[in-house]
């Protein structure tokens, strides 16, 4: 079944066919952490959407969503951080919007791309250090 809207035709930027595949080959395979096939659409065409916005490899983006909330949308840590990102919530007052709601799926995956690129841009590149800074044990780092 063909479905109406493409990621790219959703606002993801590059190659339309690169796009098309990444989503086909990643869809399925959420099956095991998403039951419904809407709420695993949603989330991949956020994350590639959002990855591509800022330059980064959505399997990256993926990766920290298994390892920080195991794709659980309403995830809230005992530190408070909350969604498949874990975004602590005084992000969205540096950012100026302090009224988003970071449990709503696009909204955490857009403060979590945002906030990985910019650690990513102050690790100058490295990728460990970035993850480090992205959930807080860059101080426990050698």
């Amino acid at each position: 079944r063909r479905r109406a809207t493409t990621l790219v035709d959703q606002g993801s930027s590059g190659d339309r066919f690169d796009a098309e595949v990444w989503l086909h080959w990643g869809t399925p395979k959420l099956a095991r952490h998403l039951r419904d096939p809407r709420e695993r659409e949603t989330l991949i065409t956020a994350v590639h959407r959002e990855a591509a916005r800022h330059r980064i490899d959505p399997d990256l983006v993926l990766a920290v969503i298994d390892v920080e909330s195991r794709f659980d949308r309403f995830a809230v840590s005992r530190a408070g951080a909350q969604g498949v990102m874990q975004v602590m919530p005084f992000w969205k007052h540096e950012i100026g919007r302090p009224d988003d709601n970071l449990l709503q799926l696009d909204t955490n995956i857009r403060y979590g791309t945002a906030i990985l690129a910019h650690y990513i841009e102050r690790s100058r590149g490295d990728v460990v250090q970035a993850l480090a800074r992205y959930n807080g044990s860059h101080g426990l780092l050698n």
